[in-house]
């Protein structure tokens, strides 16, 4: 293997470079980024970067090339795996030999507001920046989406002094990882903030003067005023560059149990990776911790030209959220039991495990860190 093409140049395009070069691929390296910027963190983006108190500069995740060639502000058009042939959109063509797919995806849009000013998304710098610039001192924020990103929003827009309101479609945040009871204490937290939750509800439509939101209509009937509405209703893998490949696609990239394709020399990390658990079944997951942990399984698979290695998730997500540290590790949904072992949930500091047929499966903790820390390496040696 002379040449490795890399498309996605964010955390987990990063990642596998770094581990091409650990694992000791010494050939040429050619990473291909729609974005214009260099590699960078993601999560102060809701956060720290969108308060403003955290510099752009500071995002960055590496200040070494790894003696790669970095085409950024370049989108990979298609590719034909039968010759190695990746097509730009600036119109030229890499020859590869191997190839790791790392393009995340693109956040889900509210229908109905393309065109409409005041209303985001959030997931890369320039839409963070777009943001930023909207949340004038007054603003009424809608936030449509009571996930990570929309929580996570909500408490950096009430740092900043803005009315906010959170729509949720689900009658409880969260409730899917969490279950109802832990997704209730989310739900107090928002409330607890001063921020308005509209629980159970859908958006009908979007208000507005003719060029920019003013408002967001509910379903059932009720109109939010709105000068700024952010959609924090999660993402669809990025994979039509890659229609007519021949690779199998559903819900993002089908991979094996180590990140590989049905093409051996073509592997897949990050958001876009939807890879084979060791008891059946595709799943896909949407954090920094599952885009920094794969690409050590699926280079070693890459260079190796076939699956010797098999990827085992660490699960490990966490947010912050009103001055509140939250941490999950493992496998929460589908447990059949949840106890608090440590704290109180009305302290908001405490760790409650998720168990399973007895067993535990998961960890969920609030501002508990070390005792968070210790279970999750049990549960890691448990599980593994």
């Amino acid at each position: 293997m002379r040449t490795v093409a890399v498309v996605g140049a964010s955390l987990a395009g990063l990642r596998s470079v770094e581990e091409l070069r650990k694992q000791g691929f010494d050939g040429r390296i050619v990473v291909i980024g729609e974005e214009v910027h260099a590699p960078y963190d993601r999560p102060p983006l809701t956060k720290a970067f969108l308060a403003g108190t955290l510099p752009a500069a500071e995002l960055a995740l590496s200040d070494d090339d790894f003696a790669a060639e970095w085409k950024l502000g370049v989108r990979a058009d298609r590719v034909d795996p039968s010759t190695g042939s990746v097509h730009l959109s600036s119109g030229e063509i890499v020859r590869t030999d191997g190839l790791v797919i790392a393009t995340g995806g693109r956040p889900r849009a509210l229908p109905g507001t393309a065109a409409m000013s005041g209303v985001h998304t959030l997931r890369t710098l320039d839409d963070a920046v777009a943001l930023q610039a909207d949340l004038r001192p007054g603003a009424r924020v809608v936030v449509v989406g009571a996930g990570w990103i929309g929580a996570e929003v909500a408490s950096t827009c009430r740092a900043l002094d803005l009315d906010v309101t959170v729509v949720e479609a689900a009658p409880v945040p969260m409730e899917r990882a969490l279950g109802a009871t832990l997704g209730a204490l989310c739900a107090d937290l928002h409330t607890d903030h001063g921020v308005e939750l509209r629980l159970g509800v859908g958006v009908a439509a979007f208000a507005h003067n003719g060029s920019r939101v003013t408002g967001v209509v509910l379903r059932d009937g009720s109109h939010l005023p709105a000068d700024v509405v952010v959609a924090g209703i999660g993402m669809e893998p990025a994979t039509g560059w890659l229609r007519g490949s021949g690779l199998p696609l559903d819900n993002g990239v089908l991979c094996d149990t180590g990140c590989v394709t049905s093409i051996p020399s073509v592997v897949a990390v990050g958001d876009v990776a939807r890879y084979r658990t060791p008891l059946g079944g595709h799943v896909r997951h949407e954090h920094w911790t599952n885009a920094s942990e794969q690409p050590v399984v699926a280079v070693r698979n890459l260079l190796a030209g076939a699956t010797i290695e098999t990827f085992r998730p660490s699960g490990y997500v966490w947010s912050d959220q009103y001055g509140v540290r939250l941490q999950i590790a493992g496998e929460t949904a589908g447990a059949d039991e949840i106890a608090v072992i440590d704290g109180s949930p009305d302290d908001r500091k405490f760790v409650a495990e998720f168990r399973r047929s007895g067993q535990p499966v998961g960890i969920f903790a609030m501002n508990n860190a070390k005792l968070f820390g210790r279970m999750r390496r049990q549960l890691a040696a448990a599980t593994g």
